[in-house]
């Protein structure tokens, strides 16, 4: 594990089997991570496996404050050490570090934490669905819809998310110097669309530029609780 002070701090045994793919609620899990990171590429192996359960939307978020030890990640955005410094600062932390997972918008472990990964995946899986969410793509756009029996406690942000399946990177310097690794649902764009209160039916369309996969995430402003998430397919 790689810590970073701003001023806190990489084995996750998931279960991929059947048992695993039958929850009604997507479960968001966000990596953190870098190509310049010695402890990050167990935590990437295991987000790759991750990304294929249809019951999580497995996100990595590539941060650059490791970049000026010698590889600069090619897929890194300061928007995303942006937004791991806001989780921080929610949890009350002056630190952040690599790997990190974060569930659900809630809870924050480090990125190779096998069982507990695991179980934090279930529990969130079981929360209730306070919201019903839907979204379709179509060509470069996508129509988004949600209601809630009752507006919701707090104000959610409607977030639309591009990220790549997957790019196979050769690091020719740094810690990781030598070691070809494969990178999966790359985060390329997070973007906020619109703050919603659940008062009333939400219905918006985005356009989705490119060929990047897309997801949408509502989530309690902070960052907090992720209320609903849906792939854009």
């Amino acid at each position: 594990m790689r810590a970073w002070r701003w001023a806190a701090p990489a084995a996750l045994a998931l279960w991929t089997g059947a048992a695993a793919a039958q929850a009604d609620r997507l479960v968001v899990v966000e990596l953190y991570t870098s190509q310049g990171c010695s402890a990050c590429p167990p935590a990437d192996e295991l987000l790759t496996r991750l990304a294929a359960r249809d019951d999580v939307l497995a996100l990595a978020l590539h941060v650059d404050y490791w970049d000026y030890i010698g590889w600069a990640d090619s897929f890194a955005s300061p928007a995303f050490t942006a937004r791991q410094k806001a989780y921080a600062r929610a949890a009350g932390s002056r630190t952040i570090y690599t790997p990190q997972i974060v569930v659900g918008g809630r809870d924050h472990l480090v990125g190779t934490r096998e069982m507990e990964l695991g179980e934090l995946i279930e529990a969130h899986g079981d929360l209730p669905q306070e919201v019903a969410l839907s979204v379709v793509r179509s060509g470069g756009s996508v129509v988004i819809r949600a209601s809630a029996p009752a507006p919701l406690p707090r104000p959610v942000l409607v977030q639309l998310v591009r990220y790549l399946p997957e790019r196979t990177v050769e690091i020719l310097r740094g810690e990781n110097e030598g070691r070809t690794i494969t990178y999966s649902n790359i985060v390329t764009d997070w973007r906020e669309l619109a703050r919603w209160a659940g008062d009333a039916p939400l219905e918006l369309s985005a356009e989705v530029p490119g060929g990047d996969e897309a997801a949408v995430i509502l989530q309690e402003e902070g960052p907090g609780a992720v209320v609903a998430a849906a792939f854009a397919r």
